[in-house]
């Protein structure tokens, strides 16, 4: 793959790229409208096809906040026609990386040395490069290492690139008014918190020193000598993705396996941490030669406050969801239901969200749950589907619940997806016995 020498740096610069973007997207919507006056019965499915590409294309060469929302938008597998999360997804793997002289100026700027002044062998080209940094492999005093590179201005430039997506994220959202800022402020901060890898460090090493007592899960050992704000050492990880391992034929029992180590991770930290690990993607995760699971990357960790938890987990009770009073209670406590709703807006979000958590929240009230059921996956489509295509949601305001959904949302859904890619039943409440 073509190594890139420079990354656009500047506001004018980026924006100048995404306007040819905008130019190529112009470009395909009047093909498509051609092609349909020749052939009325032509499909959308070219035209996404080739947005996608133009839109990744011109994403990748800008690297950052914006390649790493269409990172995030790849996970919402029911939200995007499949074209986009096709190529979206191609962000956590197939990122053009940066040039060697690129890389050795990087560590010159971060930790006063090149790279083969610090380690015993460092591989020039990347081993993987994805939206904010790229992947060495190196050695160091008998260890396998790897280091991660942030993209250079990267950091510097997340407000402008956020700035340039927030039009897109509106209309895809369905956006109004001020308070929608609150959703692109939270989207920031943790953007900003990913790109802190002293923070990284911090937090991996908190984690996963909480997290030792669960078997079957392992974790690199972080070096902080060998890391700095923009350079991240760790230990080289031996695995497959998971991704990769889920398209092989395992068989039934290692998928369980794998998927209760995973469900107990998640709900150890949830329930004992109150912080998780917030970016639940295969390229996170890797299974072990001895089929353990690797839990790699954290740099993006959500802080559940209290006064999000507490009604959070209240809502995934099934007697809660049934009780009138105690579920209006909880919607006005999340902000799904706010003061100004008129007497449609209430009646129409009540009935919306009581169906969706419904399904949503059926795994915490059982005691085993299968995630590779394809009942509960094509109730979670039909759901997407019909609520896609209603009129009537797209003249509601979007703003609706606390920011903190963001995140865990993304987490959870994230998650169940993983379970469902491993086929695995999981035993619900095991993860209890490492909550002493």
């Amino acid at each position: 793959m073509k190594t890139l020498d420079s990354i656009p740096t500047t506001k004018i610069e980026r924006a100048g790229k995404l306007v040819k973007t905008g130019v190529k997207i112009g470009g395909n919507y009047v093909k498509y409208y051609g092609k349909k006056l020749v052939n009325p019965e032509t499909s959308k499915e070219e035209l996404n096809e080739d947005n996608a590409e133009d839109i990744y294309d011109g994403l990748k060469s800008l690297k950052g906040s914006a390649l790493k929302v269409a990172q995030m938008l790849s996970m919402e597998k029911n939200l995007l026609p499949r074209a986009y999360v096709d190529k979206f997804s191609l962000s956590q793997f197939s990122v053009p990386p940066l040039s060697a002289p690129l890389v050795r100026k990087t560590f010159k700027r971060y930790l006063g040395k090149y790279p083969e002044d610090i380690f015993d062998s460092f591989e020039k080209d990347s081993i993987n490069a994805a939206s904010i940094g790229q992947v060495h492999k190196a050695t160091k005093d008998g260890k396998q290492l790897a280091v991660k590179i942030q993209y250079p201005g990267v950091a510097e430039s997340i407000s402008s690139d956020l700035a340039l997506v927030k039009p897109i994220a509106i209309r895809m959202f369905n956006l109004k008014g001020k308070d929608s800022e609150k959703y692109f402020k939270e989207v920031e901060n943790k953007l900003v918190e990913e790109t802190n890898y002293v923070l990284e460090l911090e937090q991996s090493r908190e984690i996963t020193e909480a997290c030792e007592q669960i078997p079957e899960i392992e974790f690199p050992k972080y070096y902080e000598d060998l890391s700095s704000e923009r350079i991240l050492t760790m230990d080289w990880m031996k695995g497959k993705h998971l991704g990769e391992f889920t398209k092989t034929d395992f068989n039934i029992e290692l998928g369980n396996r794998l998927g209760q180590s995973l469900w107990n991770f998640y709900m150890f930290q949830i329930h004992k941490l109150r912080k998780v690990h917030a970016d639940p993607h295969p390229g996170n995760f890797l299974i072990s030669p001895k089929e353990t699971l690797i839990a790699i990357d954290f740099g993006c960790i959500k802080e559940i406050p209290d006064e999000f938890y507490v009604p959070y987990f209240e809502l995934a009770k099934e007697e809660n969801i049934k009780n009138d009073a105690i579920f209006l209670e909880k919607l006005y406590e999340l902000e799904i239901l706010t003061p100004t709703d008129s007497e449609e807006e209430l009646h129409f979000f009540k009935a919306l969200f009581k169906e969706m958590l419904t399904l949503f929240t059926s795994p915490f009230n059982e005691e085993e749950f299968d995630f590779g059921s394809d009942v509960f996956w094509s109730r979670i489509a039909d759901l997407s589907e019909r609520y896609s295509k209603d009129e009537q949601i797209r003249k509601m305001n979007g703003n609706r619940g606390s920011k903190h959904f963001l995140y865990m949302n993304r987490t959870f859904f994230g998650l169940y997806n993983l379970l469902h890619d491993l086929k695995a039943k999981v035993q619900v409440n095991d993860f209890r016995r490492y909550m002493d």
